[in-house]
């Protein structure tokens, strides 16, 4: 049985500043072309039976610049939906709503915490599709991989809260007599 590999896309300029991006579509900086390459190469020598990608840029060109090739996209990977709070840091929100988490509020006219649940659900039950056939490798952002992670070990999406990620980091999904584990986390 495979494992499934969480792949955080490189640093964007919204990223370095903390500043919530979902559906913003933004391009990696340098640094974040960096980053996408040095994980490439801790990946080398490791093949995967499908590479699965949010359809964001920097979802897409982190996979090119670690020399993985996409076999799908969905957006049930694509970035928590933050609503009216795109583009805002977690400070300036909690500037007007000072006991505000998105781990268990959501964001207005965004997602709530059970709605990306719902997806990153449907994207693991995709990847566990290709398990037999060897690794799976899953592209993506900062808070749905968090959630992933959650979702694969039990815990609801707010448990996500609890797993830090750094951009361009790689984490890994398995198995222990027959449990589903954390493997590595934000390596």
């Amino acid at each position: 049985m495979g494992e499934i590999v969480l792949i955080r896309h490189g640093q964007t300029e919204w990223s370095a500043a903390g500043r919530h991006t979902s559906y913003t579509d933004l391009d990696l900086t340098g640094d974040g072309e960096r980053q996408a390459r040095a994980a490439g190469e801790r990946l080398a020598g490791r093949s995967f039976a499908a590479v699965i990608s949010s359809p964001r840029r920097r979802a897409l060109r982190t996979a090119e610049l670690a020399g993985l090739t996409v076999t799908e996209t969905t957006e049930d990977l694509a970035e928590w939906n933050y609503g009216e709070y795109e583009g805002i840091t977690s400070a300036t929100i909690h500037e007007t709503r000072p006991g505000w988490s998105l781990w268990t509020d959501g964001a207005p006219g965004g997602e709530s915490p059970e709605e990306v649940a719902t997806r990153v659900d449907r994207a693991l039950a995709r990847a566990r599709t290709f398990l037999d056939g060897g690794d799976v490798a899953l592209i993506a952002h900062g808070h749905s991989l968090r959630v992933a992670g959650a979702r694969w070990i039990g815990l609801p999406a707010s448990g996500g809260g609890l797993l830090k990620l750094g951009t361009a980091t790689l984490s890994t999904l398995g198995f222990e007599h027959g449990n589903e584990v954390i493997d590595a986390w934000n390596a």
